[in-house]
């Protein structure tokens, strides 16, 4: 019952700062200098936004950014997961190749749509392949810090009791490492809608939300692309927090041995 409760006020408190907001832009527009506005008044943009739940339109593009990321994203968990373990498990190797992934992770992907394009062909595919790349580098750091958190007491137990590195790995290092790797997925969330969009953004010739704010824009839709805009900050938002619910109820039991807030 007390999580239920907290959960609601958790959700009130927040619709509250966002209508809170909400007010205080709409005051600051009417009070502001006069004509000409640059910018619709937030009370057109919240209509706007009601308006996008009901335009076909615009779900086929939520729909393909959606599935963009619903497909790079278990693809970079596969490649980041077990190379973080094997390198955890290889301090050695780990420090030797560190500086490079340090330098590969330091690469904007933006900067990376033009290769990838050339590469590839396909704009659908660069964007795909763009979100893995870039989401791999939060999951892959996160699992590294969790097999170095790992306690060397239980690995200890498990190799004098004879058994080999894959079932230490799958029987003491996952376990552990998990709730690390949770918390880069829920990082690598918000990635892959900031790659995804802007990719879109850039090229424009694939469907997608970035897709729909351009040529919102073009048609002197301002209203329609902040609104588009404003909805892929809320999806971003719903998804981090059903992620970070997951994470609550997967590893409650992190919570009662580390004491780390709920």
């Amino acid at each position: 019952m007390t999580t239920a409760l907290t959960w609601r006020r958790r959700v009130l408190l927040g619709a509250a700062g966002l209508g809170l907001s909400g007010a205080v832009a709409e005051l600051a527009y009417r009070l502001g200098p006069p004509e000409p506005h640059v910018l619709p008044a937030p009370s057109s943009v919240a209509a706007a936004t009601a308006d996008l739940l009901v335009d076909t339109e615009f779900t086929a593009h939520v729909y393909a950014t959606v599935y963009a990321c619903a497909v790079g994203l278990p693809t970079a968990i596969s490649l980041a997961v077990p190379a973080g373990l094997l390198l955890g498990a290889l301090p050695g190797v780990e420090r030797a190749i560190r500086p490079v992934l340090e330098f590969l992770r330091a690469i904007p992907s933006l900067v990376l749509i033009p290769l990838a394009l050339s590469l590839l062909g396909d704009p659908s595919a660069t964007k795909t392949a763009l979100i893995v790349y870039s989401c791999s580098w939060p999951i892959l750091i996160t699992t590294l810090y969790g097999m170095a958190e790992v306690d060397s007491l239980a690995k200890d137990t498990l190799r004098a009791y004879g058994f080999g590195p894959l079932t230490i790995v799958w029987r003491v290092c996952l376990p552990a490492t998990a709730p690390h790797i949770a918390t880069g997925l829920r990082l690598a969330i918000a990635v892959a809608l900031i790659v995804s969009i802007s990719v879109e953004v850039i090229n424009g010739g694939t469907p997608g939300i970035g897709t729909y704010i351009v040529n919102a824009y073009s048609a002197d839709r301002a209203a329609p692309a902040l609104a588009a805009t404003l909805a892929a900050g809320l999806l971003g938002l719903a998804a981090t927090a059903v992620c970070r619910s997951c994470e609550r109820r997967l590893f409650a039991w992190r919570r009662h041995t580390t004491g780390a807030p709920q």
